[in-house]
C-alpha cells in the first residue's frame, strides 16, 4: 500500500503570510488556535505575531493578534471625548433610559456616553442601583435617592474610571438588571475593543455580571478597532445608536441577533 506523503512544514514567511490570511478573513488570530492547526508551540506563534506586529502588520493583544487598520483607534482623554457627537450621545441616553425600570440595578461603564446615560436616568427615576467604575458618574448621581456603588481600584486619570484587579473581583459579587457598556470600537467580525486593556477586562466582569448588554456609542465608533478586545459582539444584546450608521453595518449586526436602534 502507497504511504501518504507527509506534508512539508511551512517556510517562516509562508507561516507569517498564513496568520495575516487569517487575521484579513476572519478580523483576528488566537494563539491556541493558530498552535493547534500548525501544530508549532505557542511561543513560535507568539515570536510570528511579535515580528509581524514591529513591522506595523497587525496589533497584539493578549492572547492574539487584530488587524492593522487605518480606523484603529487612540486613546483620547475623557474631556477630549466629551464635547464630540454631543448631541447624538443626548439622543442615544434618552433612548437607553427607555429600556430601564425602576428599582432595577444597573450597570454604568465610564464614557462620555455613559454620563449622559446616568443623567437621564436622574430625570426619570427615583429608585435605581447604579454600579459603576466612573467616578464623574458616581459624582452625578450624588445628589439622587439612589443606591451607587462606586467599584475600588486603580484610578485611570485619563477616563476618570476604576480598573484593575480589585475592580474585576468585585464586580463578581454582584447580579445586575443591565450593562450600558460605551466602547471604543466596535467591528463586527472582531468585536467590541477599547484601547487600554485593564479597562478591557472591566468591561468583561461587567458583561458577566448582567443579565442584558447595551452597547451606547455613535456612529463613528463602528468598524473601528482597538488592541484590547473586550468581547465578541455575540455578548451584546442590543446596540444603540445613530442613523448615521451605514446599513451594512447595521445589517451585519442584526444577524449576529442583536438588536440594533437608530436614533
Amino acid at each position: 500500500m502507497k504511504q501518504k506523503a507527509k506534508q512539508s512544514p511551512m517556510l517562516i514567511e509562508e507561516r507569517r503570510q498564513h496568520i495575516l490570511s487569517i487575521i484579513e478573513k476572519d478580523g483576528r488570530v488566537l494563539v491556541d488556535e493558530l498552535s493547534n492547526s500548525l501544530n508549532l508551540s505557542k511561543i513560535t506563534i507568539r515570536k510570528d505575531l511579535d515580528y509581524l506586529e514591529s513591522r506595523d502588520l497587525l496589533l497584539r493583544t493578549h492572547g492574539g493578534a487584530l488587524p492593522k487598520r487605518t480606523g484603529t483607534l487612540v486613546d483620547p482623554s475623557f474631556e477630549e471625548k466629551t464635547h464630540l457627537h454631543h448631541e447624538e450621545k443626548l439622543r442615544i441616553a434618552q433612548e437607553a433610559a427607555k429600556l430601564v425600570e425602576e428599582d432595577q440595578c444597573i450597570i454604568l461603564d465610564s464614557g462620555s456616553t455613559t454620563i449622559e446615560v446616568a443623567r437621564a436616568l436622574k430625570q426619570r427615576f427615583h429608585r435605581l442601583t447604579i454600579i459603576t467604575n466612573a467616578l464623574n458618574i458616581a459624582t452625578e448621581l450624588v445628589h439622587t435617592d439612589f443606591e451607587v456603588i462606586l467599584l475600588g481600584g486603580s484610578l485611570r486619570k485619563k477616563s476618570l474610571s476604576v480598573i484593575g484587579p480589585l475592580a474585576e473581583d468585585t464586580l463578581r459579587e454582584f447580579h445586575a438588571d443591565i450593562l450600558f457598556l460605551a466602547v471604543d470600537g466596535i467591528d463586527p467580525k472582531v468585536g467590541l475593543t477599547t484601547p487600554n486593556m485593564q479597562e478591557s477586562r472591566v468591561n468583561r466582569a461587567m458583561i458577566q455580571a448582567a443579565d442584558k448588554v447595551v452597547a451606547v456609542c455613535d456612529s463613528t465608533k463602528f468598524e473601528r478597532t482597538s488592541h484590547s478586545l473586550i468581547a465578541s459582539l455575540d455578548a451584546v444584546h442590543h446596540v444603540i445608536t445613530d442613523k448615521a450608521l451605514p446599513a451594512h453595518v447595521a445589517g451585519a449586526i442584526r444577524e449576529l441577533g442583536v438588536d440594533v436602534t437608530l436614533i
